[in-house]
C-alpha cells in the first residue's frame, strides 16, 4: 500500500520534536531562478499545463496541500511524483485502497519484546511530501487519518504526539467520475486542500509531443531534485515576508463573506479558505517578482482556492445543468457535467461574486 519514492519516507527530525523550519530567506532573484527551475521540471513532464504547473508550485510554496481531480489517464499521479522529485525533501507514496487502515498511514504502536515497552513505527505520513494515490478509494475511516496531519502538522497516537518535519504537503489525486467503490471526501477535509485543479485533456499538439517524448522512456526518469529542502525553506520565508495592505485583506474577506451570502450557494468558504488564498496570492506576488500582493493576484485564486469548498444549492445546479443528474449528496457540486469540461456550475457563480466586488486601490508597500 505504501512505497518510499526517491528519499527516506521518514522526514529528519521529525518525530518527537517540532522542527520549525526556520531558514534563511531568500532573495527574490534567486526565488525566480529556484520557481523556474522547478517549473521546467514539471513542464518537461505534463505537456501544454503550465497554469497547472504553477498553481501546483503556488501551493507548495504555500505551505498548502493540493488535491488533483480529473479522468483517469491525464496525468495526475505523474504530475504529483514531478512534483516531488524536482525538491530534495523526503518523499513517500500511498495507494489508497478499500483495505488501508489508518495505522498504514499515521503509524502504529508496536510491543518489543526485549525492551518491554512499545515502540513506534511512523507510518507514510512521516515525510515533506506525500503522495495520496486515488485517495478517495479508502475508507472514510482512513481518509480522516489525514485530517490532523494535514491542519496541525502532528500525529496523535495512544496519547503521544509526533510532530512532522517542515515543509509538509499532502498532493492527493482522485477520480471524480468513476463512482463504484469510492468514498466522497467530506466537507472537512476537502476544506483542508488549498487548492483542487483538474488536469483535463491535453490538445493534439500536446498528446503527439507527449507520444514523442515517451516512446523510448519517461521523462519522470530524467527529473532530478533542483531545489534542496533548504532553498525550499528559504523559498517558503521570502514569500511569507511578501506585504498584503490591509485593503487588499479586507478585498479577500469580501469575497469570502459573499460566498456565505449568496442565495445560488448553500455552503459558502470557511475562514481557512480566506487564510489559503492570501498565502496563495503571496506566493503568486513573489513569483511575479514582487514584494507586495494586488487584487489581481486575489482574483486569479479565487477559483483554484475557493471552487471545491463550495456547494450550490439544488436549483442552481438544475439550472446549470439541465438535463444532468447531480451527484450524490452533492459532494461535486462544482465537477463539470461532462468529462474535461473547463467550466463549472460553482465556477461561474465565483466569477460573478468577484466581479460584484468592489476592488480597492491599494498602496504597492508598507508605510
Amino acid at each position: 500500500m505504501t512505497n518510499a519514492v526517491g528519499n527516506s519516507a521518514i522526514g529528519g527530525g521529525a518525530i518527537g520534536n517540532r522542527s520549525s523550519g526556520q531558514t534563511g530567506e531568500t532573495s527574490l532573484d534567486e526565488f525566480g531562478r529556484h520557481a523556474a527551475a522547478i517549473l521546467d521540471n514539471l513542464q518537461r513532464v505534463i505537456n501544454g499545463k503550465p497554469e497547472i504547473a504553477a498553481l501546483s508550485l503556488v501551493v507548495l510554496l504555500a505551505e498548502g496541500h493540493l488535491l488533483v481531480e480529473d479522468v483517469p489517464g491525464v496525468g495526475k499521479t505523474t504530475l504529483a511524483k514531478a512534483l516531488a522529485r524536482s525538491v530534495g525533501c523526503s518523499v513517500s507514496r500511498i495507494q489508497f485502497t478499500p483495505d488501508l487502515l489508518p495505522s498504514d498511514v499515521t503509524g502504529v504502536s508496536i510491543y518489543n519484546q526485549h525492551s518491554r515497552e512499545f515502540e513506534f513505527k511512523p507510518g507514510a505520513v512521516f515525510a515533506n511530501i506525500v503522495i495520496a494515490d486515488e485517495i478517495n478509494r479508502a475508507s472514510p475511516k482512513t481518509q480522516s487519518a489525514l485530517l490532523e496531519c494535514m491542519e496541525e502538522r502532528q500525529v496523535s497516537i495512544d496519547g503521544q504526539t509526533y510532530f512532522l518535519d517542515a515543509p509538509f504537503s499532502v498532493v492527493a489525486t482522485q477520480n471524480p467520475i468513476e463512482m463504484e467503490g469510492t468514498y466522497a471526501l467530506p466537507e472537512a477535509q476537502r476544506d483542508r486542500f488549498m487548492v483542487r485543479v483538474s488536469m483535463g485533456y491535453p490538445d493534439a499538439r500536446a498528446e503527439l509531443a507527449m507520444l514523442q517524448n515517451r516512446e523510448q522512456k519517461s521523462p519522470l526518469d530524467e527529473i532530478d531534485a533542483v531545489v534542496s529542502r533548504d532553498e525550499l525553506r528559504g523559498m517558503i520565508e521570502t514569500a511569507r515576508t511578501v506585504f498584503v495592505s490591509p485593503a487588499v485583506e479586507q478585498y479577500a474577506v469580501n469575497i469570502a463573506q459573499a460566498t456565505r451570502r449568496d442565495p445560488e450557494i448553500r455552503l459558502g468558504v470557511s475562514p481557512r479558505a480566506t487564510l489559503h488564498l492570501v498565502r496563495a496570492a503571496k506566493v503568486t506576488a513573489a513569483l511575479d517578482g514582487r514584494e507586495f500582493v494586488l487584487p489581481d493576484d486575489i482574483d486569479a485564486l479565487v477559483i483554484p482556492v475557493f471552487a471545491h469548498r463550495v456547494l450550490l444549492t439544488r436549483r442552481s445546479l438544475a439550472d446549470s445543468r439541465p438535463g444532468a443528474r447531480p451527484s450524490a449528496g452533492y459532494a461535486g457540486a462544482g465537477l463539470a457535467a461532462t468529462a474535461g469540461s473547463t467550466s463549472r456550475p460553482v465556477d461561474e457563480v465565483l466569477r460573478r461574486i468577484v466581479a460584484n466586488t468592489p476592488v480597492p486601490l491599494v498602496a504597492a508597500r508598507k508605510g
